[in-house]
């Protein structure tokens, strides 16, 4: 082992100002560890001494260490052999490791860089140069901790996210039940007719809202609604709409009206959609708006008087199988004040099903992204004419995920259906 030489010995004093604190010294000769030391301890360091490779680990696991000046050539384990050593161990901080040495070959550095050291100090060396070798440590220790510190920090930060999320979830999903228990009944029997329910939010709550309430003597009022957006403004706007067409409670309905000493009769529905547009500006002054599709079903004619506000045409099914759509378009509610609402209307005949549906089918997307469009939700509706009620709903859905093919649906998927079967049929219940 070549002698270590010390030149121009530096007699500063005052610990360096940077993130080193703790030096360990390998060495097998115990005079020049100590003279190392000595140097060492004269510019501010603590300082440990170790006589072998095996002695600096013990040292390693009792305390933390910050640097590692090691002898390269040392009996038994060398400070090569040492320094994959300490680049194995499962360390909660990083250490820099410098080799003293004689050794100048180009492949020895190469070699030594390999196994995991970091800088190298020649021999024989002055306390100038070990101090400089120790500040450019020091420089690339602090970047290494400050990101150590961040990566903390951010680790930290993502576990508090994922607990908000986590908790935010558990709330989306109870938001869920309650929402679908807007829905209370997916299917009711009015004797002449069936009205039957569908809604499946693309997310754990949506904007769509599908119901039905009694429209005074002999008629039914069915409706489907899509707030803008999703989530969950969308989700309390529905819940809010809701209870403005309530089925449970005629006097918070806005559709019904009571004159004095009778009983509870139904707006005409263009006037229905003019008080919900009202609503939404002068009341609600929410960003959302909404479309809305509201019939009211003459259970002894088939006649349907239908309000549409920028709602999907409605699909009328009938009894021959035909498939036919109806519409004239219509403002959203919740745009503009001037809007004006009017009033149209159809008949069906016993065996003719009318669907008021959400544009999730129509502009649901196969794997190309092309759309299915009316046309194509037509051939769904005539392909599963023969189911009926909840059993028909389910099979459109099927046909519409084989369709789109993807995981989820891009948006919510509603649908109110009205199935005639005509006056005469069965009772008035």
């Amino acid at each position: 082992m070549s002698n270590l030489v010390l030149h121009s010995v530096s007699a500063e004093s005052g610990r360096l100002d940077c993130v080193i604190e703790r030096v360990l010294v390998v060495d097998d000769s115990p005079a020049q560890r100590r003279v190392l030391s000595a140097l060492l301890t004269r510019q501010g360091f603590e300082v440990i001494e170790a006589g072998s490779g095996q002695e600096a680990l013990g040292c390693l696991a009792a305390e933390p260490i910050d640097l590692i000046l090691s002898d390269w050539m040392m009996p038994g384990m060398d400070g090569l052999e040492l320094c994959a050593r300490v680049r194995a161990l499962a360390l909660d901080r990083y250490v820099y490791f410098v080799l003293l040495t004689s050794k100048n070959e180009k492949g020895a550095v190469v070699h030594g860089l390999d196994m995991g050291a970091d800088d190298f100090l020649a021999k024989p060396f002055n306390a100038d140069e070990l101090r400089a070798r120790i500040k450019a440590g020091a420089r690339i220790l602090k970047m290494e901790r400050e990101l150590s510190d961040k990566n903390r920090l951010i680790t930290s930060t993502l576990n508090e996210i994922s607990a908000l999320y986590d908790a935010v979830d558990r709330d989306l999903v109870e938001a869920r039940k309650m929402q679908q228990s807007l829905v209370r009944e997916r299917n009711r029997d009015f004797g002449v007719a069936d009205v039957s329910l569908l809604l499946k939010p693309s997310g754990h709550v949506g904007g769509d809202l599908v119901g039905f309430f009694r429209a005074g003597e002999g008629k039914v009022a069915v409706y489907s609604i899509d707030v803008s957006g999703h989530g969950i403004a969308s989700a309390l706007m529905t819940a809010r709409l809701a209870g403005y067409l309530s089925d449970g409670a005629p006097e918070q309905n806005i559709a019904l009206v009571r004159p004095e000493g009778g009983d509870f009769v139904a707006r005409p529905p263009a006037e229905v959609a003019a008080l919900l547009n009202a609503l939404m500006l002068e009341e609600m002054k929410s960003e959302l708006y909404f479309t809305i599709i509201i019939g009211y079903l003459d259970l002894e004619s088939g006649r349907v008087d239908i309000a549409q506000c920028g709602h999907p045409n409605p699909a009328l099914l009938r009894a021959d199988g035909v498939v036919e759509y109806r519409g004239e378009g219509g403002m959203p509610v919740g745009l503009l004040a001037e809007a004006d609402y009017t009033q149209w209307h159809l008949h069906l005949a016993p065996g003719d099903r009318l669907l008021f549906y959400s544009d999730g089918f129509t502009e649901c997307t196969d794997a190309s992204g092309e759309m299915l469009e009316e046309e194509g939700f037509a051939r769904m509706i005539r392909s599963n004419a023969e189911l009926h009620g909840n059993a028909f709903f389910e099979a459109l859905v099927w046909d519409l995920d084989m369709f789109h093919t993807a995981r989820d649906f891009a948006d919510d998927l509603s649908c109110a259906m009205i199935e005639y079967r005509g006056a005469g049929q069965d009772r008035l219940k």
